[in-house]
């Protein structure tokens, strides 16, 4: 999804509109933070709720609720209006679909994979507001064609290490000398002193 998020931008900006280019790079930076943030506080300091099972926000279900509904938009931008409506349900569903998979692989919670889901819906839906109010929203056919060729090579490339990256940070800034895992809130309940 990250590769689609910056592939949105590059059509933006190739179709000279600057200004939502930005825009939208801000949304999806806010996004990332914020998911960044809450596996960090995970990780380091044992910061989430035993309670709902939420050690950070789910980022694949955030990437796709920011990414899939603006991706259809900005595709179908010069289409009819029903057409370009009906994508972005599309897009919705899909990254709804997406989000409930997360969960049925046991990579995330219910709670966290429904709080990725409404945060990356939530920043999709003041782009796509954002984005609705401008007349002019001319994309580079050629771009947006070579860039969903390289969408389709992206299921073949390494994946980058993020989750070891995020340990490292978080492990690093609280000092710990290991992650705080899910196990770790059974314990702690059991043995009040081991926080």
């Amino acid at each position: 999804m990250a590769p689609a998020g910056l592939a949105i931008a590059l059509w933006l900006a190739g179709g000279k509109t600057w200004r939502l280019a930005l825009e939208w790079c801000l949304l999806f930076g806010v996004g990332m933070a914020l998911v960044v943030v809450t596996k960090v506080l995970f990780i380091g300091w044992g910061i989430g709720s035993a309670t709902l099972e939420f050690a950070g926000i789910s980022g694949h279900a955030m990437r796709a609720g920011a990414i899939l509904p603006v991706a259809f938009f900005v595709i179908l931008k010069g289409a009819r209006p029903g057409l370009r409506g009906l994508g972005v349900v599309a897009g919705v569903a899909l990254a709804l679909l997406i989000s409930v998979s997360r969960v049925q692989v046991n990579a995330h919670s219910s709670s966290e994979a429904i709080s990725g889901s409404l945060l990356g819906l939530l920043l999709a839906g003041i782009f796509l507001y954002r984005a609705g109010a401008m007349r002019e929203l001319v994309l580079s056919r050629t771009l947006v064609a070579l860039s969903l060729c390289g969408l389709l090579l992206t299921p073949n490339v390494e994946p980058v290490p993020t989750e070891q990256w995020l340990t490292e940070l978080a492990l690093h800034l609280s000092g710990r000398e290991r992650p705080f895992e899910r196990s770790d809130w059974k314990l702690a309940q059991r043995h009040p002193l081991f926080r």
